[in-house]
């Protein structure tokens, strides 16, 4: 948003930005704001501080009203956020109390400085909430020095603002919100450059902390400038100035004396040379020579140069742009609904830029059409044609010298009720009036029950008389009761009544006898019993719960009755065996009575079982006995569950999950060496007992077990590689490794080897051409296990394999992949000695810089980071061991989108349909095209519209055309990456003429009578087994030809397995889920008085196991329309 500007300002004040009371008290009246209250404590509104201590600033906001949390703003001045000044010298805190909802803002400034004056501002937000506080610091400073040099930065600040605003140099990131305050007395000034020029560069930081300077990069840049004084000239006696300031408009002189009188001198601005004109006038009077700048503009504001030879001087040029006040404050304006508004201000200056806001929004001409903008002199109007409610608040004008603002009200036209409708409440059969009396006797409206519009009909009518509003209901029923509202149609008004059907009360339960066992509830103990029964009656009826004779009033307690909306609600806390019996409700109202009866059982768990022990341990298991409970809990014992620990763990894991019968229980699949303890829960119909006291601590103990799988994984001329897998059982000492032992086949005298921890060794130095046996041993602290034995003795000699490639199944076809995209095939083979694996493409060798291959001694990996369609073809991999080899061809194929179709046109139009066809594309994208995709357009509106999706043909009919129109049509060819980019348009466009022309009366003077004759045959199909297919032809004749569909020469008949369509002489017979007996020759006959014809196709129905790559076998179904060739019809 801009910044307000005052009207005007002193003259000869060159030390001041125009700017500058933004920290003063116009910033308060500026942003005043209509507060919304959240805040409960505000900063004081004046606060005096003295240098170099440390003040702070406390604003608390009470969020028990919001949906979301605030968020809180400390401003200065009007634009400048300090929340980007956190650091030693501002500090910002957050606190929440959450019992008082009241978030507490802390703004902390550490040693106070002359720079920190001036106006502030905090401002909190939340969701559509605002409230804002503005406040007042002046510092008092004993050391005049500083606020001598402060006025001097901000002459300097001035002058720096106005040449990067206009001028354009990179002169660093200027902040000039800390010094903006004026002071309030002048003092001699000291000369701050002076200062800066002196000191070492270690002293900067100090001097800008201590003299309140805070854009020293952009002065340390003005002051490299300074330090790099000029050598001596010989050839000006006086130079210019270093600086100039004037107004917008106004002209200005530089001026310089030379040394020679008759030399001539060279004027540049920003290094380019200036050529006289009327705007720059250069003169050369004896020794001194002038530029004047005529009508000064903010393109004027730069850096000027006199130049003599090799000799220059420099100087700057500032121009200030006077501000444009607002001369003619805004109106505020109150208005009613659809009246206009004009927000009219003056100016005061002609062609001022003036900046039209609502609320927070800047209003454009271009995007906010419901405001219109009008300039007239010094005059600037925002024009409102019809108000609406929406256009209520706050309309702001700015301009770059000042600011108003104006209030926009707006209300609805009003409507008096002269008699509202009243409630009502009738019974069966009777008549219900509602009536209403409105001032206006040509308002209309509507009748609404619960929210839905009411209609008109047999029992219902709506009369309007005069000023009188009738709704009258005959024969009332109950689903006539409900809230009845009558809406004024053009007001937001609405007046509203009740019908009240009287009705008998009722209880609904899901049984209502005398029977005891009809109605019986069974409470757990200690449980909450909640009986919510539904009641319905017109009046509301009165409810009384009683056990036996004695009446239930509590509506607090233990045992209470609670009351709800058509809801009676028997409560029991923590029941008890006492509450158990027999409860009775009663209801009763004007209309009738209804009683009902329920009995309440209370039943609890048992209790837990006694005596649990440990008689027997066995090597993973033990066997654990118990008693059964004393008390069962008023139910049969169903069983147990049993649970199990670690000794000093408090961590119990269930052992069985569904009920154990029995008293005594084999647990099992415990460790060996560990302590255990044993628990049993009783279980009955209600739930699960306390668990029983603990059994004694007890501990299984088990042998190791061999290792297992023991095999030869490889074989050479001196090793021998061994694999196995770690015993099923392992004793308590856990696993330690295993020892392999080997002996020549005979032998007795075993070879043993080091203890491996792994699972496989590689036994080395072994003869060749013996043959060894082998064992291996798991061993661990309690000793040996069984060893696990080959089962024949291994011959030591290299195996020769030959070279085998495994080509994975899904490479064995076509391997399509989409442009872009990454290829990387991992190839598995084997042979012995490790093959060599070459790569050709289309027999060559690959190139290494297309394409990526890694071997490995039993895969081979090709990789395509991005494949293009160069990278098609034919791959063929080949292994070799010696003079051994296999091969293996991969057929790698590349694809993309294809190009648009060709040669689109209308080939004929008949009643609402229109016949199109196309050339295929030229560009298919290296696969097959799977259809096309046609749409259509009404020239009048030109909306692109759908017509087919999943074309095959290269042509269609489109059918259900308007009369009357114009059509266009595009068409998108699709293969299985998608659409193509572009559509082809078609050359000339189908006009659906109107019917009634006499043009058309000729047509019916010809003749058209014809044999049948198929226009697009069936064609052959093949289709998965399971997935609904169907296959279509067109025949056109006249008179309409007899239709008869045949699978292998036999008439298909009414069989629900094929739906037979003829849609204007397009032919389709569905085939729902076939299997791999609906294969077969397919041929339709077109029969009539002239003649017949017939067509006839394959249809191959595949197996469910035979895996298709790409989309190019896909079935399309579910298309309501076939595109066939153009001519179809029955004429």
């Amino acid at each position: 948003m801009p910044e307000p500007v005052p009207a005007a300002k002193p003259e000869g004040d060159d030390a001041f930005p125009a700017d500058e009371a933004d920290s003063d008290g116009d910033w308060d009246e500026s942003q005043s704001t209509e507060l919304t209250g959240l805040f409960v404590e505000k900063p004081p509104e004046s606060v005096v501080a003295v240098a170099g201590t440390d003040v702070t600033f406390i604003a608390k906001v009470d969020s028990s009203t919001l949906t979301r949390k605030p968020t809180m703003k400390w401003l200065k001045g009007k634009w400048l956020d300090l929340g980007s000044k956190a650091g030693k010298h501002m500090q910002f805190k957050e606190t929440y109390d959450r019992n008082t909802k009241i978030y507490t803002y802390e703004m902390k400034i550490i040693k106070v400085v002359p720079g920190d004056a001036g106006g502030y501002r905090c401002e909190v937000t939340a969701k559509d909430k605002c409230d804002s506080s503005t406040f007042e610091i002046t510092v008092e400073v004993y050391d005049t020095k500083v606020n001598l040099i402060s006025c001097h930065i901000r002459r300097y600040e001035l002058v720096c603002f106005n040449t990067l605003r206009d001028a354009g140099e990179d002169e660093g990131d200027l902040d000039f919100s800390a010094l903006l305050k004026k002071p309030e007395k002048e003092e001699p000034a000291i000369d701050v450059w002076e200062l800066l020029k002196n000191a070492h560069p270690s002293e900067y930081e100090k001097i800008a902390f201590e003299y309140g300077i805070t854009d020293l990069r952009g002065m340390l840049k003005r002051l490299k400038k300074m330090k790099v004084e000029p050598k001596h000239s010989e050839a000006f006696l006086k130079k210019l100035e270093s600086c100039y300031s004037v107004e917008k408009g106004k002209k200005i002189v530089l001026r310089c004396e030379v040394v020679d009188p008759d030399v001539q001198v060279k004027w540049l601005k920003n290094g380019q040379e200036i050529k006289p004109s009327a705007k720059y006038v250069m003169e050369a009077n004896g020794n001194v020579r002038t530029l004047t700048i005529n009508k000064a503009t903010l393109a004027d504001d730069a850096a000027y140069e006199c130049v003599i030879g090799e000799d220059k001087c420099f100087t700057e040029v500032f121009v200030k742009e006077p501000p444009v006040t607002i001369t003619k404050l805004m109106d505020d304006y109150h208005v009613v609904v659809g009246e206009r508004v004009e927000f009219e201000i003056e100016v005061s200056e002609e062609g001022a830029h003036v900046m039209w806001f609502f609320e927070d929004q800047e209003l454009h001409k271009d995007k906010d059409t419901k405001f219109r903008f009008k300039k007239d002199g010094k005059k600037h109007t925002l024009i409102i044609q019809e108000a609406t409610l929406d256009d209520i608040g706050m309309y702001h004008a700015w301009t770059n010298g000042g600011h108003t603002k104006g209030e926009l009200e707006v209300e609805e036209k009003q409507l008096e009720v002269l008699q509202d409708i009243a409630d009502l409440t009738v019974r069966a059969t009777e008549q219900a009036l509602f009536k209403c009396e409105v001032s206006d006797d040509k308002v209309t409206g509507k009748w609404y029950k619960d929210g839905v519009e009411v209609l008109p009909n047999s029992r219902i009518k709506m009369t309007h008389i005069g000023r009188f509003h009738r709704l009258i209901i005959e024969d009332v029923k109950p689903e006539d009761a409900g809230d009845y509202t009558f809406v004024p149609d053009g007001y937001a008004l609405s007046l509203s009544a009740k019908l009240n059907f009287l009705d008998p009360p009722k209880i609904h339960l899901d049984t209502t006898g005398n029977m005891v066992s009809q109605n019986t509830i069974i409470v757990v103990a200690g449980n909450k019993l909640r009986l919510d029964v539904e009641i319905t009656g017109e009046p509301a009826p009165t409810v009384v719960w009683s056990k036996g004779d004695q009446v239930i009033t509590n509506a607090e307690g233990r045992v209470r009755v609670e009351a709800r909306k058509d809801l009676s609600c028997f409560v029991i806390e923590g029941a008890e065996r006492d509450d158990e019996g027999n409860y009775t409700i009663c209801v009763t109202n004007p209309a009738g009575e209804d009683k009902a009866m329920l009995f309440v059982k209370i039943v609890d768990v048992p209790d837990p079982p006694e005596h649990v022990k440990c008689t027997s341990v066995g090597e993973d298991s033990a066997t654990i006995t118990w008693e059964p409970p004393k008390f069962d809990g008023g139910a049969l014992i169903k069983g147990y569950l049993m649970e199990r620990k670690k000794k000093g763990s408090s961590r119990w894991t269930k052992l069985n999950f569904d009920v154990y019968e029995s008293t005594t229980y084999e647990a099992k699949r415990m460790i060996e060496g560990i302590f255990y303890e044993m628990r049993v829960f009783a279980v009955n119909s209600i739930g699960l007992s306390q668990p029983s006291l603990n059994s004694k601590p007890f501990m299984p103990i088990a042998p190791t077990s061999e290792p297992t799988r023991l095999t030869v994984h490889d074989v050479t001329d001196s090793t021998c590689t061994l694999k196995w897998l770690a015993p099923e059982k392992i004793g308590a000492g856990g696993l330690d490794g295993y020892i392999i032992e080997y002996c020549k086949e005979g032998g007795d005298q075993p070879t043993k080897r080091d203890l491996c921890e792994k699972q496989g060794y590689v036994v080395r130095g072994l003869p060749v051409g013996e043959k060894i046996n082998f064992r291996v041993v798991a061993v661990n602290i309690a000793g040996r296990s069984p060893p696990a034995i080959l089962s024949q003795p291994v011959t030591i000699r290299e195996i020769m394999e030959y070279p085998k490639i495994r080509l994975p199944r899904d490479l064995r076809t076509k391997y399509i992949r989409k442009v872009g995209e990454k290829v990387n095939l991992t190839i598995p083979f084997q042979g012995k000695p490790r093959p060599v694996a070459t790569w050709y493409k289309d027999g060559q060798p690959i190139d290494p810089k297309m394409v990526n291959v890694r071997n490995s001694n039993v895969d081979s990996i090709l990789f395509i980071r991005s494949a293009e369609r160069e990278h098609t073809g034919k791959y063929e991999l080949v292994l070799q061991i010696e003079n051994m080899e296999d091969r293996a061809t991969i057929d790698i194929r590349i694809v993309e989108k294809p190009g648009p179709p060709l040669k689109v046109r209308v080939t004929d139009v008949w009643g609402f349909n229109a016949a199109l066809e196309w050339d295929p594309p030229r560009d298919d994208g290296n696969c097959e095209i799977t259809g096309y995709t046609i749409q259509k357009a009404d020239l009048k509106t030109k909306d692109w519209f759908t017509v087919y999706e999943h074309n095959r043909r290269p042509n269609c009919t489109a059918s259900d055309l308007i009369m009357g129109n114009e059509y266009m049509f595009r068409v998108y060819s699709e293969n299985l990456c998608g659409l193509s980019e572009e559509p082809c348009h078609s050359k000339n466009t189908a006009v659906i003429a109107k019917t009634g022309v006499t043009v058309c009366l000729r047509v019916y003077e010809k003749d058209m009578c014809c044999v049948p004759k198929f226009t697009q045959p069936l064609v052959d199909r093949s289709v998965v087994a399971g997935y609904s297919t169907a296959i279509s032809c067109a025949v056109r004749g006249f008179p309409k030809p007899k239709i008869i569909w045949m699978k292998n020469k036999m008439i298909i008949g009414e069989d629900p397995k094929f739906l037979m369509q003829n849609n204007q002489g397009v032919l389709t017979l569905n085939i729902r889920k076939p299997s791999t007996f609906d294969g077969g020759k397919y041929s339709c006959l077109a029969v009539n008085e002239l003649g017949q014809d017939e067509v006839e196709c394959k249809l191959d129905v595949r197996g469910k196991d035979r895996k298709e790559r790409g989309t190019s076998g896909k079935v399309h179904l579910g298309q309501t329309s076939n595109p066939l060739h153009p001519g179809t019809g029955w004429g």
